[in-house]
Order: C-alpha cells, then structure tokens, then sequence
C-alpha cells in the first residue's frame, strides 16, 4: 500500500500544484506544499508516521516512514536558511539522521542577502556541514511526472513538524502517553484554529509569548545541566548550579502547563487569558459639559417630536440640553466624554469596528431590543469592551458575526445591562477580575462557549435573566489560587434553559478530597455530574451582611417570594460555591499557619464568598443544573 493518499504513482502525471520561488534569480518551480488541510496533515501524522509512537521515539518512526516514500537520490531542491538560497541536488539520504547529502547544482544559483556567497564558499560549507542538509531545510523542484510528488510531501510533513509541532523538551516528556494524542493533535488544531482566525489575537500574542520564554529558559536549563553532568567536584559552584536548575526547571514546568492549557481547545476557553486593556478614559470635557448624542439612520419629523417629548425635555431637565446627531453608532460612542449619553432610535446599524468605552457613559435604546439592532461584521475579536467606572446600556440587541471573542467584556469598572437581548457567536459577556457585572431583564444565548464567565474578584448580579441555546450557560472560573480573591455572586429568578452542558459549571483544581471521594461521585472524563436535590417550596440561603446598593431592594422584594417547584439546582450551586469558598480559607489559614502565624481573626483574613442563590429556573440543560469541573 501507498503510504500517503496524495500523488499516487500508479497515476501519470503530478496531482500536486507548483509555485514560482521569490527573488530576482531564476530558481525552477517548487512543489507547492504549504496548503495542505488539518485533515491532510492529521492523517499523515496519525496513519503514516507516528501512530501510537512514544516521545522517544519520534525520530525512529519519522525515519522508517521515509525509507518507504523519500527517493533516495535524483531529485533536487533549493535549499533555505535565513542568509541564502541555493538550487542542490540529492545524492543520498540520511534516513536516521532525517538529513539530505547533497551537491551543488550545474548551473550554480544562488541568492544571498550578502555578497560573499560565492561558489567556492558554497563549496566550504558544504564541506564543513559534510554535505549534509536537514531535510526541513529543502524545498523539492517541480516534476510534473509526478514521481516525487510522495518525496515533495515526506518533506513537507517533515518540515512542518519540527517548526510547527515539536518542542526541544518533548524527548524528556513521559513516555506513558501517546505522543500524537498527547501532543500533535491538540498543537495541529492550535495552528489550524490560528490560521482560521478561531482564537482572539490576544491569546495568540500569549501563546506566541510563552514558547519564546520556555524555549530560552530551556536553552538555559540545557547548559547548567550540561555544566553540573562535566563537572567531578561537590564544589560550592555546582551546589549554586544545582539549585538555579531546579529553579529553571520549574518556571518551565509552569510554562508548559500554561501552554498545554492553551493547547487545548476545551481549556483554552475555560481559563481564558488575562487581557490588560489599554482604553484611556477621556474625563469630563474642558468645559465641564455633557452631551446627548442621538443616533438614527433617518431623521422623521414625528420621530424627533416623540423624542424631544420622551428624552430630550424632560420635566425634570433645569438646564438646556447639548445635543449632537449621528447616523452611526459606533461614531456616537467614540465621540462621548464622561456623563455624556447616547440614545439610539429605532433601526438595524451595521458597525464593523469595536465598541470601546471607558467613561461613564449611558447607551439606551429609543424603543424595544428587536427594533434596535446594532450587528457587528467582519472578522474582529471584541465587539463591546467596557473599562469606564459606571456604564449602563440598556434596550438593545447586539448581534454578533465571526467573531473570535466574547460579545461583551467587563475589564474594570461595572456595567449595568437591562433590557438588552445578545444574539452571541463565541462565549457571551465575561466578567474580568475587580470587573462588576449587573444584568437585569435581559436575554443572551447562541454562545459557543459559555453565556456568562465570571473570572476571580469578580461581582456579578444577575435578575431576571434568560441564559439558553450556549455551550454553558454560566461558568465560574477557578478562584482557588492564593493570588485571586472570591467572587461575589448573585442569581435571583433566572431562567437558565436549553444549554448544551450545564446550567452553571465551577472550574476548580481536583484536591485530596476530592480523590478521596471519587468513589461516591458519578463520572465521566473530567466532569463531576451532581444529582439534583429534591425540589423543595423554599430554600433558605445565607448571605452577607451588606449587599451591593444597587440591589438591595429588589433582593428583598425577590426573597419574600415563595419559590415555585419548578426552580431547581439552587441549594447544588449555593452548596459547592460556598464549600469551595470554606477551602480557600481552610487553604488561607494553613498557608498563614505555615508562615508562624498561629491565630488568625477570622473576620479579616477570611475570604467568604458572597451567595445568593435564589429563584432561579433550571431546565433541560444536557447535562444538568449544575456541574463542577476539575483539572
């Protein structure tokens, strides 16, 4: 059998397309290689070179399965570094060595970014390297006969693999695991999901960021490890060394796990990426003014007297009003200052840029959600990134088109939402740390991620919400850490339905107990499935003394209501957050413990959280109210 699916040699002819090289000499045609398909590349790797090989064994494997495709001779390739280029010719293979003995090609071409790349140093180097090329480092010259259409792709898979997928600290990973299971296929979806714009260029930018420092602490790691195995002596000098590697070891641990986690394309998602927004407030104008900006694609007569009737000449208003037109509203937001507000009258507006706040700014609706539709198109992470210390939106509907990133983003500050309907494409609205999140009277679905992610440190309040049709519907991220503090959380009356998982999930690490309890828990891969409590007519949950202003009286006038039957999953969320909130302060006091610090009071170093659990509807969620998640 083949060992490959494309350029079959029982067919005449080449089935691989050809490219003209760059730059000003003449090189022949290269196949062209660089295109192939996750699904191309995927099954190469899985069904024709590595299979079930381990870690160590990368290299072997990689060798027999081109001792069944490459020609070993008679074909040539330019070959490219990052100085010059050079048309060569291959005379042998060096399987076991994945590396090419070549001879310089008659005619002599050449390009070289310096000018010192004559034939005779070419000669040199070739001597010096004893003709031998990597073969990443070779790209084949077009044969439209088709003979080396399997030698073209041996290369390319080659080549791929070790700029794309290998990582000079793979060979020292454990040898339990699978390697394409473990490695190849989460790093190829990566890539994959990189070039079609399925990952926030954030996240890219931090992936990219860490590989360069784990490679260069690896590089460090390298030589004091080298440094300590060529030394005999128990010298003070390699007692210093000893510990600075085990010192660089573990920030490199640490490192992998983070870029293991962005492999991932589960995880990815579940602990995101802290994004450090660089919005700068503008302040109060110079002359201490506020402005209603008004935005309408067409202004009628009868609609700007039913506006200066509703909104622009209010009974109450003592002073004159500035007002400023727009017909786009994505103008209207970028030209507020602090104080100022924008009413956007009834339309469908198509925007193809960000919504970036950072004043306390108002945008309400002149109408209902469904008659004012702000659509965002085109490729873009963020559609609504919020950092102003009071924003209120209100009376909307955004809906959201290739997208990459949440619909709408709490970095600092807090955003009141009300009465707003998010048509979602990725996750939903995410909470950052120190961020507040106040929802009310709103409806969210359509998230491929989860419709609500609330982060550490975060506050978020939602009343009367519908949460459905999401991946999750809403998901607590693991605040466990000693660094993060305890979110406060509020869920009065929402109507959380239809999403694909669980209604609400808590992502937290696994912990003795939690091994030591598996037992008694239903599981399945890494979720814990919990079985809903009996419905009761009330749950009593406890809460803080002090509530956030903003909610205090509709709180009360929520918890003198009676809880129909059909709320469900209440008391499971009240339950596990405040169980996991118990552990970070069990956690707390033993770190303070560890420190010499016997007695703690428990008033000020303890970290509750703040629950309030009420009323809320749960219903066919795929896997159930409530689930917790652990890595």
């Amino acid at each position: 059998d083949s060992c490959s699916d494309y350029g079959s040699r029982d067919k005449p002819g080449t089935a691989l397309a050809r490219t003209v090289p760059d730059g000003n000499v003449l090189f022949p045609d290269i196949f062209h290689t660089d295109h192939l398909l996750f699904y191309e590349r995927f099954k190469a790797y899985q069904d024709y070179i590595l299979a079930d090989c381990k870690a160590s064994e990368v290299k072997e494997f990689t060798a027999e399965y081109l001792e069944k495709v490459l020609e070993p001779s008679g074909w040539q390739a330019v070959w490219r570094t990052n100085v010059f280029e050079v048309l060569v010719e291959v005379v042998d293979v060096e399987y076991s060595a994945l590396k090419a003995v070549v001879r310089l090609s008659e005619p002599f071409l050449c390009e070289s970014r310096v000018s010192t790349f004559t034939l005779e140093c070419m000669q040199e180097l070739l001597e010096l390297k004893e003709r031998q090329i990597p073969l990443q480092e070779l790209w084949v010259v077009y044969d439209e006969s088709g003979e080396f259409d399997q030698t073209a792709l041996a290369v390319e898979h080659v080549r791929f693999f070790y700029q794309c997928i290998w990582r000079t600290w793979d060979e020292e990973e454990e040898d339990d695991f699978d390697y394409f299971v473990r490695c190849v296929e989460p790093r190829l979806r990566l890539h994959y999901d990189i070039l079609e714009h399925r990952v926030p260029s954030g996240l890219v930018a931090d992936y990219h960021n860490l590989l360069s420092q784990c490679e260069e602490l690896y590089r460090k790691f390298l030589n004091v490890r080298n440094s300590i195995s060529s030394s005999d002596s128990d010298s003070e000098v390699e007692n210093v060394s000893m510990v600075e590697g085990l010192k660089l070891y573990e920030k490199i641990e640490h490192l992998k796990q983070k870029l293991k986690l962005i492999e991932n394309p589960l995880l990815r998602y579940v602990f995101g990426y802290q994004k450090y927004s660089s919005l700068q407030a503008k302040g109060l104008r110079p002359r201490g003014t506020k402005i209603t900006h008004v935005v309408s694609s067409t202004m009628m007569a009868s609609l700007l007297q039913s506006l200066i009737r509703d909104k622009l000449c209010p009974e109450s208003c003592g002073e004159e009003l500035e007002i400023q037109f727009h017909n786009d509203p994505l103008a209207a937001v970028n030209a507020c200052y602090e104080g100022d507000t924008v009413i956007i009258c009834p339309g469908h507006y198509v925007v193809d840029g960000v919504f970036c706040i950072a004043d306390s700014v108002e945008l309400e609706g002149y109408g209902l959600p469904d008659d004012i539709v702000i659509e965002k198109r085109g490729e873009g992470d963020n559609f609504v990134d919020c950092t102003g210390a009071n924003i209120k939106i209100s009376s909307l509907k955004l809906v959201q088109h290739d997208a990459v990133e949440g619909i709408l983003n709490v970095h600092h500050g807090k955003t009141t939402l009300e009465n707003c309907v998010l048509q979602c494409e990725t996750t939903g609205i995410t909470v950052r740390t120190s961020a507040e999140l106040l929802m009310k009277k709103s409806d969210l679905y359509g998230a491929k991620g989860a419709g609500v992610e609330i982060y550490p440190g975060s506050t978020c309040t939602l009343l009367d919400n519908g949460i459905h049709h999401c991946k999750e519907g809403i998901l607590i991220k693991n605040f466990l850490d000693e660094h993060y503090d305890i979110p406060k959380i509020t869920m009065v009356n929402n109507m959380i339905h239809n999403n694909e998982g669980y209604g609400v999930v808590l992502v937290r690490p696994t912990m003795p107990s939690d091994i030591k309890d598996a037992s008694a828990e239903t599981t399945k891969g890494i979720f814990i499935f919990l079985e809903e409590t009996p419905r009761t007519s009330k749950f009593n949950i406890p809460r803080q003394e002090q509530l956030p202003e903003c909610i205090t009286d509709e709180l009360e006038l929520y918890e003198q209501a009676e809880i129909s039957e059909q709320t469900e999953g209440n008391y499971e969320i009240a339950n596990e957050l405040g169980a996991t909130s118990a552990r970070k302060s069990q956690m707390h006091k033993k770190r303070l413990s560890e420190l010499g610090i016997a007695e703690a009071d428990d008033n000020l170093m303890s970290q509750e959280m703040f629950v309030s659990i009420v009323g809320n509807q749960f219903k066919w969620n795929g896997k159930g109210s409530f689930g917790t998640f652990l890595f």
